[in-house]
């Protein structure tokens, strides 16, 4: 220790020496008596030496303060000693900055961690249905029903591809790659997917072709069109769904139960399923979620509207616009 402090002091003690050479040099130029050079000299040996171990004593409860917060540091940065002078104190607000970060961090990282973990608790029993359907379909003698067959397939290939959107999205590099593309046919592969949907449930579709030609992630927007479908056939059981343009945007109506307007400012929020997902226990929340993200970093709008028992309109905008809610 002691001499750890002699090296953070070499300086000071190489310029005092410094100084007593040329005190000495100048007693010996006027031809001073060597016992007053001595006396001096020892003197001076003494008052530095006290200055010294003071000096010594409040580094070491220094050193040993700072060593308890560095045993500590991953909890608090308080209790940090005075600072001796400006530079020490503009070190320790750096600290305690950097402490403040460090927390915030960690606090972002773990409630992102519990939502992930509360996802993925849903999203296994949710999955389980479909799997349940299936098994049972399976055992029933006689002909197997494969329309049902394969409608709760595809049931299981859109969680296990919300699940993968939801890992992509979250990480540090989304594979986005922009190009134009042609609207119509990124909707027309979307609306084949859930033909058989469609043709089960007797609902209508009437799309209505737009023409446009928009920069986008073909991939990444037909997630988006294919979340928005799935949400309006879910809770659309009379009436159509229609998809049509409207200027450089592309509008998913339906006439199914609607979103209660208390629900509406809270959509696309991560894990919120609102009045209408309580009520159907299987929602997750994360669909509209990713619509909102994916469209976000697209640098498309992303407008709903809807009303109880009248139905929901979205319209995804291809010339920039926010996300609104109403």
């Amino acid at each position: 220790m002691f001499f750890t402090y002699l090296k953070s002091r070499v300086r000071l003690l190489a310029v005092l020496l410094a100084f007593a050479a040329i005190f000495a040099l100048i007693f010996s130029l006027y031809e001073l008596p060597v016992e007053a050079v001595g006396y001096a000299a020892l003197l001076c040996a003494a008052l530095g030496a006290a200055a010294l171990a003071a000096g010594y004593s409040r580094w070491l409860r220094k050193y040993r303060l700072l060593e308890l917060m560095r045993r500590s540091i991953c909890v608090s940065a308080e209790g940090l000693p005075e600072p001796a002078d400006g530079v020490e104190e503009r070190y320790q607000e750096l600290i305690r900055e950097l402490s403040d970060e460090r927390a915030r961090l960690e606090s972002a990282a773990d409630a992102d961690r519990r939502a992930a973990e509360d996802y993925y608790g849903m999203w296994a029993h949710q999955i389980k249905t479909p799997i349940s359907a299936m098994r049972l379909l399976l055992q029933q003698p006689g002909e197997t029903d494969r329309q049902a067959l394969g409608a709760e397939l595809f049931r299981i290939e859109q969680y296990v591809g919300m699940v993968l959107g939801y890992q992509r999205i979250e990480g540090d590099s989304p594979d986005f790659v922009l190009r134009r593309r042609d609207l119509d046919g990124v909707v027309r592969g979307c609306v084949r997917k859930f033909a058989p949907f469609f043709i089960i449930k007797k609902l209508p579709l009437n799309f209505q072709e737009t023409g446009l030609t928009v920069l986008t992630d073909e991939k990444w927007l037909a997630f988006v069109i294919e979340q928005l479908l799935s949400n309006s056939l879910k809770y659309t059981s009379r009436g159509s769904i229609t998809l049509r343009a409207e200027g450089m945007a592309l509008v998913i109506e339906d006439t199914g139960i609607g979103i209660a307007p208390e629900d509406l400012p809270r959509l696309g929020e991560r894990g919120f399923t609102g009045c209408n997902g309580r009520e159907d226990k299987k929602s997750t929340g994360l669909g509209l979620y990713l619509c909102r993200r994916v469209c976000k970093k697209l640098g498309h709008g992303l407008e709903i509207s809807s009303a109880p028992g009248v139905g929901t309109r979205v319209r995804i905008s291809f010339d920039g616009g926010k996300t609104i809610y109403e």
